[in-house]
């Protein structure tokens, strides 16, 4: 199973599930399905109004530009669907597969505009074949647009090896005393981040994941209102996940 590490502008380190090949087709033929469908209502529309205008007088240029216009129709659909809908299209939304930047910033206007310009190399003039090629052998599952834009497309679900419920089936907890009772405000996914973040740095030592568990750390202390920071951070992170699992099973 494919994964990026990524570290957000917070400085914190997230594993992200790349999205293979299969669900990359499949959004990518949902979005085609979609785009046919406004495209030949446009297309007929715009013959209705305008094609005797065009046939009479420019005849096989009026076929060219319908097929410009085909092109720019759908680049602009994925630009403006990425853009506005935090980098996913309809496919991309059916499937859970979202854009993102591989060091953890926020996609912009120009990485989705780079992304949808290179379809004409990627998809469109190869048939899907460079794209295909490229997501498969990339390290990153990357075609050449996200190359360009330093992004890829990942899973929005998270692993269900993640849960905290699979916790539960490890270690039973008996007569158990929570030390931090306020844990409870904290959400499922804040305690998949406390989990992911203490696995990071236990199997990787290095300075990165170290300034994640000592932001990581401040933050809690501060959103749990506790006198002072705790001076063993992995004990504390541990006890916040037993305390939890004790509180909210």
């Amino acid at each position: 199973m494919n994964t990026i590490e990524i570290r957000t502008t917070q400085n914190v380190m997230i594993d992200y599930e790349l999205a293979n090949l299969r669900e990359r087709l499949v959004a990518y033929f949902l979005d085609l399905a979609v785009y046919l469908a406004v495209i030949c209502m446009l297309s007929v529309i715009f013959i209705f109004v305008l094609g005797d205008v065009f046939i009479g007088n420019i005849g096989a240029w009026f076929f060219i530009f319908l097929g410009f216009f085909a092109v720019a129709i759908w680049i602009l659909y994925h630009l403006f669907m990425e853009v506005f809908n935090r980098g996913q299209t309809l496919g991309k939304k059916v499937m859970s597969i979202q854009v993102v930047r591989a060091d953890g910033r926020e996609p912009a206007f120009a990485d989705h505009l780079l992304r949808s310009i290179f379809m004409i190399i990627d998809s469109m003039l190869s048939m899907g074949v460079v794209a295909a090629v490229l997501i498969v052998s990339s390290e990153k599952k990357q075609r050449f647009g996200d190359m360009a834009a330093n992004t890829t497309v990942v899973r929005r679900k998270l692993r269900s090896k993640f849960l905290l419920q699979d916790i539960l089936k490890i270690q039973k907890i008996e007569d158990y005393e929570p030390t931090y009772p306020g844990v409870k405000q904290l959400s499922e996914q804040d305690l998949l981040l406390v989990k992911n973040t203490v696995t990071r740095y236990e199997e990787y030592r290095n300075d990165a994941h170290k300034e994640a568990l000592i932001l990581l750390v401040d933050r809690l202390t501060k959103v749990l209102d506790l006198p002072s920071k705790p001076d063993k951070p992995i004990e504390f992170l541990k006890t916040l996940i037993r305390d939890y699992i004790v509180l909210t099973r």
